[in-house]
């Protein structure tokens, strides 16, 4: 028959002084408070999983309170209900954050610009970037690249348009291109106003 854990109260950890070796207060569950022979107090959770046994760590006494320690063993209880290994999803999520970190518009334009200087020349380099750094990556550049929308590209051109520089923004071709666009455009306008006048 399982042991009989009496939770702890406020007062446990509070009180609870250091020895000459580790030791831990139980609250049940599997959460207990690992207090070390320099003072320090950590929650901590052991729990199976898969036929494997595990820690968890839910951070330091009293930064992290009895109350907030109960509450992420609940979260880590559902999980492991659910199939779901609470540290490697915990490890899972930290990954992702830090990839998200690391693949921001800012750091993907600078990998670019690296990869394309042996193609350019180096006015048509320094250009390019000058814009960017000026116009582009103080607006959207330390966002991930994969939470960019329209919306955000339309409202850093705005500004670039708003000052008057987005005609030197874009490459003489480029530039070319877009009034070619525009006069069709405006054409095509004139001739629909012309049938539909007639």
């Amino acid at each position: 028959m399982p042991k009989l854990v009496v939770p702890l109260t406020d007062k446990h950890p509070l009180n609870a002084n250091p020895k000459d070796k580790p030791y831990k207060l139980s609250d049940g569950g599997g959460l207990y408070l690992l207090i070390n022979p320099d003072g320090a107090k950590y929650w901590r959770m052991d729990y199976r999983i898969f036929n494997t046994r595990r820690t968890a760590a839910f951070g330091k006494y009293p930064q992290v309170s009895l109350l907030e320690a109960r509450e992420k063993r609940g979260a880590a209880r559902r999980l492991i209900d659910d199939g779901i290994d609470p540290v490697q999803a915990k490890q899972d999520a930290a990954r992702l954050v830090a990839d998200s970190a690391a693949h921001t518009f800012g750091n993907l334009a600078r990998e670019w610009h690296a990869n394309k200087l042996p193609t350019w020349g180096a006015s048509t380099a320094a250009n390019i970037w000058r814009r960017l750094e000026l116009d582009i990556i103080p607006e959207i550049g330390a966002m991930p690249i994969g939470s960019i929308t329209h919306q955000h590209m339309i409202a850093a051109l705005r500004k670039i348009e708003k000052r008057g520089a987005l005609r030197g923004f874009f490459t003489p071709k480029q530039q070319s291109d877009n009034a070619r666009r525009q006069n069709i455009c405006r054409d095509a306008g004139t001739d629909r106003k012309t049938v539909v006048s007639h």
